[in-house]
């Protein structure tokens, strides 16, 4: 039996995602392919990857390693802002299920908007092209604001079903949240314990942690999935793996939210995808 039972979350036209995946970036080779099988075991039932992690492969071994059904693995991979572009999407969609070794890529994501290229708009129609195929399940995006966020609809008349926003206590992203909610857009942190922005030494962070008999991680993760965010954290450690998880049988207070409310370091804190661009 799973030592893990994952709540999910609805998308819309697609089928319920995982409120927890695991994050592969630097999981690499035999090493990577192991990690993915042993958090599927796990209970896991959510991979997140990319293009350029350049682990497509080990993650696609990994699920076929791991002894669950393919079915039952929800698989997302991204773009890479070098793929831009209609056709190139298209070759590139079925360049990332041939390396993944899946028919078809379950939620496929442009990675980021890469405004300068002028092509954000022509790849979202490549991206909609592709689950009226089948070759995709479900379209997303990923570092996309509010303003790229309408941008796609008012061309196209279809939402992403998913952003996967940078997001953590230190970066809680409301107003961008906000606007997606009401358009049905699922968010996913990605970064969602917020080390870099120094989260989990914060002594209200650490003192939230020791009430509760947790990690100052969990403490972080579960501030995102207790308001539906979806996170990816990464881990090849299986009792990691574990740890990051277990975050369904618990909750965070009124007062503990209210604490980690004062560590939001504003929006001028996260990367911003009008100037940071990956190609």
């Amino acid at each position: 039996m799973s030592a893990l039972a994952i709540p999910t979350a609805p998308l819309t036209d697609a089928p319920p995602i995982p409120l927890v995946g695991l994050g592969t970036y630097k999981l690499l080779g035999r090493p990577g392919a192991e990690a993915v099988a042993t958090a599927i075991r796990s209970g896991y039932r959510l991979v997140d990857t990319a293009t350029r992690y350049s682990n497509e492969r080990s993650v696609g071994i990994g699920i076929a390693e791991s002894g669950v059904a393919r079915d039952d693995v929800t698989v997302i991979t991204k773009l890479g802002g070098g793929d831009h572009g209609f056709d190139p999407t298209v070759t590139a969609a079925r360049q990332s299920a041939r390396r993944l070794g899946v028919d078809r890529i379950d939620v496929f994501l442009i990675h980021w908007p890469c405004p300068s290229l002028g092509l954000t708009l022509e790849t979202w129609r490549a991206m909609l092209a592709l689950v009226d195929d089948g070759v995709v399940r479900a379209a997303g995006v990923s570092n996309f604001t509010v303003d790229q966020l309408q941008m796609l609809f008012d061309e196209t008349g279809r939402w992403p079903v998913l952003n996967q926003i940078q997001c953590s206590p230190a970066l809680p992203r409301q107003e961008l949240r906000a606007f997606m909610a009401q358009n049905g857009i699922h968010a996913q942190a990605w970064s969602p314990t917020g080390r870099t922005e120094g989260v989990l030494d914060d002594d209200r962070v650490t003192a939230i942690a020791e009430a509760h008999g947790r990690s100052p991680i969990q403490v972080a993760l579960r501030w995102s999935v207790q308001q539906g965010i979806g996170v990816i954290p990464k881990s090849a450690d299986p009792d990691r793996q574990v740890h990051n998880a277990s975050l369904f049988d618990w909750e965070l207070r009124d007062d503990d939210m209210a604490s980690l409310a004062g560590l939001d370091l504003g929006e001028s804190a996260a990367r911003d995808s009008h100037v940071d661009e990956e190609f």
